[in-house]
């Protein structure tokens, strides 16, 4: 009689002669269980087998190979690890920039170093806990992170390709991991420096816009004169540098009331920026860029972050800073000013407070009001 579908046998795969044909207890070999998958489209018999030294552990496999089963998963014992990162990375990430998905190959190596081979199928909690481990012992809690969410983002895929019946990345929390760098912010005599330092840089407009509004540097660097309403005194976050033009979430897209010393810094820098374009002729870019090269090309990361280190040397604070943390000290100068957290959130185009308060927590005090304005209040002196 033909097995029916998830029925199983269990039997005794002797390697010798049999010296028990009770309970075989004293045989050399293995017992081994077998569970029917049905039959594939020729007629032949699919089958799944699991093995182990006595009957007890190979009827708890077939209980766990029936549950599989019986959750639509489809377990191969030859798809490992590795194997469901490298899928995850071919097809999870459609959509992402190359940078990413190499950004993800790299953080998950030393993970795949540690349990690359093992078949997912077999994969552990502890397995997890332990690779991990290995990364936090020469990487930050931010890269510890990150590769955390990176695999349990790999093993969803093939959880959602029924080639694993659950998630075991999910069931742990990350460990710590080395410190890492800490983010600055300017006090406010530190902010004055920088801003007078500024002045006679390319980039001036784009560090007094970033100190006073805390629009993130991806942000400012794909930022649009269409964007930006002077006579309205307003700018609208709706685009980055990112792959796919968009900013990094839903309420990162808003629209901002410039301080008026920003604004002063942008009329300064349309004026600055139709020199450029005299000069370069024939050769100007027309990208629309408010932040651009002297021949109309978009700004790069690197050289926004070498201007920036020359104007934190001439301001006297050193040149250990980056543009990033011109976002970080408009946290700190508004929660100095006594704007809320939740306020802080909605200014720097935060997902929620807890946002803000987590990765903040050094800049934030508990505070009470608004945006521009205090700011205006801050450096009134210094924009006019």
């Amino acid at each position: 009689m033909r097995r029916g579908q998830g029925e199983a046998s269990i039997h005794f795969e002797h390697q010798g002669a049999c010296r028990d044909p009770a309970g075989h207890r004293h045989c050399d070999g293995r017992w081994r269980g077998v569970v029917s998958l049905g039959f594939g489209p020729g007629g032949k018999r699919l089958r799944k087998s699991v093995s182990a030294p006595t009957k007890t552990e190979v009827r708890e496999k077939v209980r766990a190979l029936r549950k599989e089963l019986d959750a639509g998963v489809t377990p191969k014992s030859a798809y490992t690890v590795s194997d469901a990162v490298a899928d995850w990375l071919a097809y999870g990430l459609s959509g992402r920039s190359p940078r990413t998905v190499a950004l993800n190959r790299y953080i998950l190596q030393p993970v795949l170093d540690v349990v690359g081979r093992k078949p997912l199928s077999k994969l552990t909690a502890a397995d997890v806990r332990v690779a991990l481990e290995t990364v936090a012992a020469i990487s930050s809690a931010r890269t510890v992170t990150l590769t955390h969410n990176a695999l349990e983002r790999a093993i969803r895929h093939a959880e959602a390709n029924d080639l694993v019946r659950r998630n075991v990345a999910s069931l742990i929390r990350p460990p710590q991991g080395r410190a890492g760098r800490p983010s600055k912010s300017l006090t406010a005599a530190q902010t004055m420096a920088v801003l007078a330092a500024a002045r006679k840089y390319r980039i001036y407009a784009y560090v007094v816009l970033s100190l006073t509004t805390g629009i993130r540097t991806e942000e400012a660097r794909a930022l649009r004169w269409e964007d930006v309403d002077l006579e309205a005194g307003t700018v609208a976050v709706w685009r980055s540098v990112r792959s796919h033009g968009d900013v990094k979430t839903e309420k990162s897209r808003r629209t901002l009331q410039l301080p008026q010393a920003a604004v002063e810094a942008l009329i300064e820098q349309q004026r600055r920026q139709a020199v450029d374009k005299a000069r370069a002729d024939s050769l100007w870019r027309d990208t629309g860029l408010v932040f651009a090269t002297n021949l109309g090309g978009p700004l790069l990361a690197g050289n926004v972050r070498r201007s920036f280190r020359a104007i934190c040397r001439t301001a006297g604070i050193g040149d250990r800073w980056t543009p990033r943390e011109l976002r970080t000290s408009f946290v700190s100068l508004m929660s100095h000013q006594g704007v809320s957290t939740e306020e802080i959130a909605r200014l720097v185009g935060h997902a929620s407070t807890r946002t803000t308060e987590v990765i903040y927590r050094r800049e934030l005090r508990p505070v009470i009001a608004t945006g521009a304005k205090a700011m205006d209040d801050l450096l009134g002196a210094q924009g006019s």
